[in-house]
């Protein structure tokens, strides 16, 4: 017998808005300019889900460094976001089927707020959340649950019948920290494998695949 959820929260780089150019380009533009070298895109792309701040840290133990590496990401990134990004094939017609019967959603994603909902705007995905979370709305960072429990508060919603959908090793890893059922979505920015290795739920090839598994479980 099917059974809707009663909440859903997704991740959004990767899980909603494909941004994986965007991200890769400004990674690029910001190391290059900032520290004068290249560094391969596997490495650049390795932790993409946790806040930038913390991806930083890796390229530079010395605060203006890293500072500057944030300044200059951001001020491209945010130049060339709106031109960049889109919507995966499917998501819009996912939402619109769970908003539709009434299902409460919500983004809790590592990019701030306003960039967040700036990415759904522009991909006509805001219309169908009930509540956005960014790392300036919540404590911790994934893959802590710390962000997840935040959004299934905003949703007045019990963790148990929640589920978090995400692309990352780090969203899978808070959710089912957060004691959220979990799903894993193939179409993002990480493998098969290492999302396997945090023991989602379900793992979904599709939009369509992630409907059925959220009405049928």
């Amino acid at each position: 017998m099917e059974q809707k959820p009663q909440a859903v929260l997704f991740d959004l780089d990767g899980t909603l808005i494909d941004t994986y150019q965007l991200i890769l380009v400004s990674f690029r533009h910001a190391t290059t300019q900032v520290l004068g070298r290249v560094i391969p895109d596997e490495e650049l792309m390795a932790k993409v889900g946790q806040p930038l701040s913390t991806q930083m840290w890796d390229w530079t133990d010395d605060p203006a460094v890293h500072e500057e590496l944030l300044t200059v990401y951001r001020a491209f990134n945010h130049a060339v976001h709106d031109e960049m990004i889109r919507s995966f094939d499917g998501v819009a017609n996912a939402l619109a089927q769970l908003k539709a019967n009434g299902v409460k959603m919500g983004v809790v994603t590592s990019k701030l707020h306003w960039l967040a909902n700036r990415g759904l705007e522009c991909c006509g995905l805001a219309q169908y959340m009930d509540v956005l979370m960014g790392p300036d709305d919540y404590e911790g960072e994934k893959p802590n649950p710390e962000p997840v429990l935040a959004g299934c508060a905003a949703l007045n919603a019990d963790p148990a019948e929640c589920w978090y959908v995400g692309d990352s090793p780090y969203d899978i890893a808070a959710g089912n920290g957060a004691g959220c059922r979990t799903i894993a979505v193939d179409w993002g920015m990480f493998s098969r494998e290492s999302l396997m290795e945090q023991n989602p739920t379900v793992y979904c090839y599709t939009p369509d695949e992630m409907l059925q598994a959220l009405w049928n479980r």
